[in-house]
């Protein structure tokens, strides 16, 4: 072959300006997710060793398909340079395929692309899907707290919260601190939309940067946390939400609620001194209602812990442990909670999540609301085509 013949080297290209085909691409990014397995050669039925997952390089996230891998194997979260890649389309969306003509190298964080805020497109919250990335968005800090968790045998800070825009709430989590207060309003550029509990979550990591900015037409706080109920057969069907607000009537409670006791590790309920976790400890008393809230187009679950349940119930925690002494049945404690409770108007807000049994309400407040009885009667007898009376 003559030089003029010889193929071009390949280009390096971020992950969202991969367009298929492509027959040899260079490109630097993340592992960020994997699976390594085996197939069946249909030439002579042997086994041949595949290794799939996802990259990314901040740009953008795309598939991989990596033939014959090393023996060794590769972590997620290392940082790989592949040189002589193909691009081929799966399902409209590009995909890396890495064949035997790949040359594949580590490659350090440094030499993953710098990303400015004017090259990334605005986003509004709503419009954000998991495992999404390469964009910026302009938010409120409706809150944030930092709390210690532990990542294998190290202990870290995670900075967690909400943030709102006109189009709607979204949940974050930050490894990094970027100093923020409730409140304030930022640019965040360099995060990824995750999963929690099957909700995106907006994450950020020490790739990520915030900036201060002006208020605009961003919603204050007051406004966000006022925001009016929605029905609950909508909130079924959005998955729930990281901030959701509803309203309807205490239909019944769920066990356990009233007084429980939790593991003094982990804070889960202790069932005759056992948790499922740390097995036999000493549950230490607390106070919870597994309120289950109707409001005529479905019904989901609010789980008051003690401050909520000793508000509305206007039985403290004492108190409770008093009665349990007078009359050693938690179930009748249960009772006397359900009768307080049963057919009262309640507001929840809070971060809604959907199961296999519906919609379960983690509440950040709970308002009795009070009911207007010659209104609701006059709207029974309107839907019933009676007239009011």
């Amino acid at each position: 072959m003559s030089p003029s013949e010889t193929a071009p080297p390949p280009v390096e290209v971020r992950l969202r300006d991969l367009t298929p085909p492509a027959d040899s691409v260079e490109v630097v990014a993340r592992v960020v997710a994997l699976e390594r397995r085996e197939v069946t050669r249909r030439s002579d039925g042997s086994r041949r060793p595949l290794l799939s997952g996802l990259l990314s390089d901040g740009t953008a996230s795309v598939r991989f398909t990596w033939w014959d891998p090393p023996r060794e194997g590769v972590e997620r979260g290392t940082v790989l340079r592949a040189v002589g890649a193909e691009v081929r389309a799966f399902r409209g969306r590009p995909e890396l395929t890495f064949g035997w003509r790949t040359r594949i190298a580590p490659a350090s964080e440094a030499e993953l692309p710098r990303l400015t805020g004017e090259e990334l497109p605005v986003r509004k919250l709503r419009a954000l899907s998991a495992n999404e990335e390469g964009f910026r968005v302009e938010v409120r800090v409706v809150r944030v707290t930092a709390r210690t968790v532990s990542v294998g045998e190290e202990r870290r800070v995670v900075h967690e919260g909400l943030l709102a825009d006109r189009s709607g709430a979204l949940a974050f989590s930050s490894w990094s601190d970027f100093g923020l207060a409730d409140g304030e309003t930022v640019r965040v550029l360099g995060g990824y939309v995750g999963t929690f509990r099957g909700q995106p979550r907006l994450v950020l990591d020490e790739r990520a940067s915030v900036t201060r900015i002006p208020a605009g037409d961003l919603p204050p706080p007051a406004e966000i946390l006022r925001a009016a109920p929605q029905a609950i057969a909508s909130i079924e069907d959005d998955g729930g939400g990281p901030s959701v607000t509803a309203e309807g009537i205490v239909v019944g409670l769920l066990p356990p609620s009233g007084l429980v006791y939790r593991c003094p590790t982990c804070r889960r309920s202790v069932t005759g001194g056992i948790c499922r976790v740390h097995g036999q400890v000493d549950g230490q008393a607390d106070l919870r209602a597994r309120i289950v809230l109707d409001d005529g187009t479905g019904a989901l679950t609010v789980n008051a812990g003690r401050a909520e349940t000793e508000a509305l119930w206007g039985v403290s925690l004492a108190e409770a442990r008093a009665r349990l002494r007078e009359l050693p049945d938690p179930s009748v404690l249960e009772e006397q909670l359900l009768e307080t409770l049963l057919g009262r108007r309640l507001r929840v807000r809070g971060a809604g999540r959907k199961d296999d049994f519906g919609i379960t309400l983690d509440p950040e407040t709970i308002e009795p609301v009070d009911i207007d009885l010659d209104a609701a009667a006059n709207e029974l007898s309107a839907r019933l085509g009676t007239g009011a009376r």
